[in-house]
């Protein structure tokens, strides 16, 4: 069992960016939530990437109070859209704890979907949030140049930039958007100097952090699956590089994705 992280008196902190609607959940969801609940984690975004998994995030989302669901096509699914895709979309957005359209985007990284096909959906993608009247988080991974462009050209000024890769100037430009940007794990790894060079730039006021459970477990506990408890390591990094105190962090960094998703 994964230890209990105190949350050290503060009210509370938001995991802005989870997937308990992953396999790696099924065994013990009921215990992770509570796991996180005790660390101080009052508030998880869970993030659909495929319409099934979108389905079960806001069943999820349902039967936990603590719990809000996103939806969305993650770009590695794309190549699987159709029509009737969006159209269940549609029809479950109405949720009262869909508080966000996403994760959408682009990966060039891997290019499980190819880039063109990426691009295309991406656009749908985007329109579908403006028709719904939804925040979006997005993914960007190795297409910082057209993930810019492509926002920009979609007017859209609401959402966060989820597990923020690129540089200092592409944070610049997402900030003049209106776009939060969203810290994850990383930013604990010895490694990640320029993230927090980044962290250290961006006003405190529009940085979420997040897990990406159960990807990117954050030091100490590298090597294990992650979960949403442990987003108190990250807030604890963060307020590590802003020189200010982890209950101040927590209370922030929460009340930003409270404005974002309008928890």
């Amino acid at each position: 069992m994964s230890p209990v992280i105190k949350s050290e008196g503060v009210a509370f902190l938001t995991d802005s960016h989870a997937h308990l609607e992953m396999r790696e959940f099924d065994r013990d969801r009921d215990e992770v939530i509570s796991r996180a609940e005790a660390a101080g984690v009052k508030r998880i975004v869970t993030v659909g990437t495929t319409l099934a998994d979108c389905e079960k995030a806001v069943a999820i989302a349902a039967a936990n109070p603590s719990v809000y669901a996103a939806i969305g096509i993650h770009p590695h699914e794309v190549k699987s859209i159709r029509k009737e895709t969006y159209d269940k979309l549609k029809k479950i957005a109405g949720g009262k704890k869909i508080v966000a359209y996403g994760e959408i985007g682009l990966d060039f990284f891997r290019n499980i979907s190819p880039p063109e096909v990426q691009v295309t959906r991406f656009g749908e993608q985007l329109e579908l949030a403006k028709e719904l009247g939804l925040p979006i988080i997005i993914h960007d991974r190795d297409a910082h140049r057209e993930t810019v462009s492509m926002l920009k050209e979609s007017g859209i000024g609401r959402g966060v930039i989820h597990c923020f890769s690129g540089d200092y100037a592409m944070a610049r430009e997402c900030l003049d958007m209106g776009f939060c940007i969203s810290v994850p794990g990383t930013v604990t790894f010895p490694k990640s100097e320029r993230l927090r060079e980044i962290v250290a730039k961006v006003p405190l006021d529009r940085l979420l952090v997040e897990t990406d459970c159960p990807y990117l477990t954050p030091v100490p506990h590298r090597g294990k699956r992650n979960e949403p408890a442990y987003v108190a390591h990250t807030a604890r990094k963060v307020a590590e590089v802003k020189r200010t105190s982890f209950a101040e962090t927590a209370r922030i960094t929460s009340d930003n994705a409270a404005r974002v998703f309008g928890l």
